[in-house]
């Protein structure tokens, strides 16, 4: 175990080497409030930064860092690694938080305090987008990749958190900081933050779930396996369920929770065999785990909407949903 650590330990301290970090946050001056029903693919990213009903959070939408996505408009967005982006989805996830900005509904919740925001700057780069389903349903915290170099939530955590939301459940997508370790940390004290203030929030943290794609499935495997105490915060239960997308981790302590994780065939950056091995290795641990696997299909997929993926979310939700019968 103690040698499983130590690699990981290693695996993080290399993830946590951005060579291409730029300091961009994206912050433009404000300009006239922009109503959700405005909102179209011609709308400008930039608009929606400045957009004053959305507070300082609005950046948040886009990576911190701009080299990492393209596109003047919502339409045109681009992010690096990423297939299949549905400008449709976009323009509904923006109208979304905005919507809710123009119903005082808090949409944005920071996870560090202003004396700790003060201390690392870096955690001003941080919070959870909660996207409300049934007042005491259970919940799930998505967590998009970006090579932990940036955070994709428009593709990777903010479309799985709204349609989540749209079958009942109460889901948030955490924007971190980059790096692996950093992006663990966060991710523990979301838990964590989310455990505290359950009630307040509305929220059935019993049995919630973790989910991730690519370098955010690394996070909701390590966090899955190992706990928040291993990543600074107290301990906290772990998920009932890990749901996993396109990300080649292969290490398995023997403690995972019941895990689902598809993947194409044609994915270069995360091989299937890769994934397929680490599930037969929890199922070896009579722990319940799955694996769909899409031929032809490349990494980043997302949603998969449009493609031979589409529908694996219903899957993983029902995959969640019997652990916690």
């Amino acid at each position: 175990m103690k040698g499983k650590l130590a690699a990981l330990a290693l695996i993080l301290l290399l993830f946590s080497c951005n060579a291409n970090r730029a300091n961009a946050n994206n912050i433009a001056s404000k300009g006239k409030n922009m109503k959700a029903s405005d909102i179209t693919t011609e709308t400008k990213i930039r608009d929606i930064i400045s957009n004053p009903s959305l507070g300082d959070w609005g950046r948040l939408l886009f990576p911190v860092n701009a080299g990492y996505y393209s596109g003047d408009t919502l339409g045109d967005l681009q992010l690096i690694w990423y297939s299949h982006i549905n400008p449709q989805k976009t323009v509904e996830i923006v109208r979304y938080v905005t919507e809710c900005a123009e119903n005082d509904e808090q949409v944005f919740f920071d996870i560090y305090s202003e004396e700790e925001k003060r201390t690392d700057p870096d955690k001003r780069n941080t919070g959870l987008f909660f996207f409300r389903g049934k007042p005491g349903a259970k919940t799930a915290i998505c967590n998009a990749g970006g090579g932990f170099a940036y955070v994709g939530a428009m593709h990777d955590s903010f479309p799985h958190a709204l349609e989540l939301s749209k079958k009942g459940y109460n889901a948030f997508a955490l924007i971190y900081r980059p790096g692996a370790q950093t992006a663990c940390q966060d991710l523990a004290r979301a838990i964590a933050f989310l455990h505290k203030n359950a009630a307040k929030l509305g929220i059935d943290m019993k049995g919630y779930s973790l989910w991730g794609g690519s370098a955010g499935a690394r996070m909701a495997a390590w966090l899955g396996s190992l706990g928040t105490e291993y990543f600074g915060e107290q301990s906290y239960p772990r998920p009932a369920a890990v749901i996993m997308q396109y990300t080649g981790l292969g290490e398995v302590y023997g403690n995972e929770p019941p895990t689902y994780n598809c993947v194409g065939t044609n994915d270069g950056i995360a091989s299937f065999k890769t994934m397929e091995r680490r599930i037969n290795a929890i199922k070896a641990k009579v722990t319940d785990a799955q694996i769909e696997v899409f031929r032809g299909l490349g990494h980043g997929f997302g949603l998969g909407q449009g493609t031979v993926a589409e529908g694996w979310i219903d899957n993983a939700i029902k995959f969640w949903e019997k652990q916690n019968e």
